[in-house]
């Protein structure tokens, strides 16, 4: 493989020239510079990225925090950031906060320490003034998921509260009045903001919802079982489901199920995300479209236009609302 030296001998110039061609430096003519990529393009030359970042104090890598790294719905964002950084050729470098303080503290910290300078966080753990501090001191710092007004331009974040109101009103409109609620047991903002608004949904409406209709449990298939679960033990009378994600409205759909409970014709459910999982249920999934991969598309984007010093205009926000994606599993009673 043709290292720096070899690209050196062949242009004819110095090694510190080739060296300011491949970081896009100054003081090299164009004409030179264009010689010197013609022959490290011939030659087969790459530059190496952790090299290059000990000389310039800077990674071409954009650093990314998920809660978790199976998830679908996490494994779309990755996907939608992908697709910026291959059109950049920005390296990406991934670490899982699991939703744990401790976690995604060190995860952002591991980050700094390869230089990333761009980087893309889903923190639901650490406190505001942490991540307040943090947008400081990284130049392309951005939340995804995540709204702090005092860094209002670097959030990219989904209106959950109008979420929980849409989901309630479709199934509100399609004559429901016992419905019950599973959601999330992590102290997380999301749940909070989604019963918020499934809350005003039914106060519009003239319904109540008593706490003994919520059941918590982790957003996944299991959880959603173990919620449906005990809503059953405890007779809670409902033809409505609202839940968390779509993990756990597969997961309610199961338990139904395997109680012979038909779907929707005894009982109608909504998820939450529009992850693939949603078009393979059976019935087909009712759902929320959370459009991530678009969010995290643009947190990517704007992750690296702040990297590169070219922030947005003063009090840009970047706020997206979910769309309801009407399916199989509600009937109208």
């Amino acid at each position: 493989m043709a290292t720096i030296k070899d690209i050196a001998n062949a242009a004819g110039v110095s090694l510190a020239t080739v060296s300011r061609v491949i970081n896009n430096g100054p003081k090299v003519g164009d004409k030179t510079r264009e010689r010197v990529k013609k022959i490290m393009v011939e030659m087969g030359y790459r530059p190496n990225a952790n090299a290059r970042a000990l000389v310039t104090q800077k990674s071409a890598s954009l650093g990314v925090v998920l809660a978790e790294l199976l998830d679908p719905f996490f494994a779309t964002l990755a996907h939608g950031i992908e697709t910026v950084t291959r059109r950049h050729n920005v390296q990406i470098l991934m670490s899982a906060g699991s939703i744990e303080k401790k976690t995604e503290l060190k995860a952002i910290e591991t980050l700094l320490e390869h230089r990333v300078e761009a980087m893309v966080v889903h923190s639901k753990a650490l406190d505001d003034d942490t991540l307040i501090e943090f947008a400081r001191q990284v130049p392309g710092f951005v939340l995804i998921n995540r709204y702090i007004p005092e860094i209002s331009n670097r959030c990219v974040w989904l209106d959950n509260v109008a979420g929980g109101r849409l989901m309630a009103e479709h199934m509100i409109r399609s004559g429901h009045k016992n419905i019950a609620v599973i959601s999330s047991r992590y102290q997380i903002v999301d749940p909070i903001q989604r019963i918020d608004g499934i809350r005003q949904a039914f106060e519009e409406a003239g319904l109540s919802l008593p706490e003994s209709s919520i059941e918590y449990a982790t957003p996944d298939q299991e959880g959603g079982e173990k919620a449906i679960q005990n809503l059953l033990a405890k007779s809670i009378p409902f033809t409505g489901v609202l839940a968390y994600n779509d993990a756990m409205a597969s997961g309610a759909m199961s338990m139904l199920q395997d109680h012979h409970i038909d779907i929707p014709g005894k009982v109608s459910i909504i998820g939450y995300d529009d992850v693939l999982l949603a078009k393979y249920c059976r019935p087909k999934l009712t759902t929320l479209r959370y459009p991530v991969e678009m969010m995290a598309a643009k947190a990517a984007e704007l992750a690296l236009q702040y990297a590169s010093g070219q922030p947005p205009e003063d009090g840009v926000t970047f706020k997206y609302t979910p769309t309801i994606v009407k399916r199989e599993s509600v009937l109208t009673i």
